[in-house]
C-alpha cells in the first residue's frame, strides 16, 4: 500500500490533522527564559503574557495543548501545520509578546527574552507525558 494511501486511512483514528494536499501531526514543546532567568513572569506579567500567546497562536493557526508560565520560564506545547518551522513560531511569539509586554509593563531590561530557547518534538514521547511534565513544573 503506498504511503500516502496509508496515511489517508489512519489519519481520523489516529488523530492525523489531513489539509488538502498534507496530512500531519506535529507537535513542539517550547521553553524560553526572560533575560538573564529574572523572576518576571507572575501576577498581571503572567496573565498578560498568556493572554497575548493564546492570541499569536490564534493568529498562527496553532493549538495550544498545554501552556505552563512560572516566574522565571515558559513552557508551551502546541500542534501546528507543517509549514510552520518552529524558529518562526519563537521569532513571532516571543517577539509579539515581548513588544507588548515592554509597552506594558517596565522591566528595566535591555530585552525581554533570552535569545535562546528549547524546543522538542513529541514524535518519541506521547503528547500525555509532555502534559503531566509541564503539570509537574507547578510544584518548583
Amino acid at each position: 500500500m503506498p504511503l500516502g494511501e496509508k496515511f489517508l486511512y489512519t489519519d481520523d483514528a489516529s488523530g492525523f490533522d489531513r489539509e488538502r494536499t498534507t496530512v500531519h501531526k506535529l507537535q513542539y514543546h517550547f521553553i524560553w527564559c526572560p533575560k538573564y532567568r529574572k523572576s518576571l513572569l507572575e501576577g498581571e506579567v503572567r496573565d498578560r503574557l498568556e493572554a497575548l500567546i493564546e492570541m499569536k497562536a490564534d493568529e498562527l493557526e496553532l493549538e495550544i495543548l498545554e501552556l505552563a508560565i512560572r516566574p522565571d520560564h515558559v513552557h508551551l506545547f502546541i500542534t501546528g501545520d507543517p509549514t510552520l518551522a518552529p524558529n518562526k513560531i519563537m521569532q513571532q511569539g516571543k517577539g509579539y509578546s515581548s513588544r507588548h509586554l515592554r509597552d506594558e509593563f517596565d522591566f528595566g531590561l535591555p530585552s525581554l527574552w533570552a535569545r535562546s530557547y528549547f524546543v522538542s518534538s513529541a514524535g518519541d514521547v506521547s503528547s500525555e507525558v509532555i502534559e503531566e511534565y509541564i503539570d509537574a513544573q507547578a510544584g518548583e
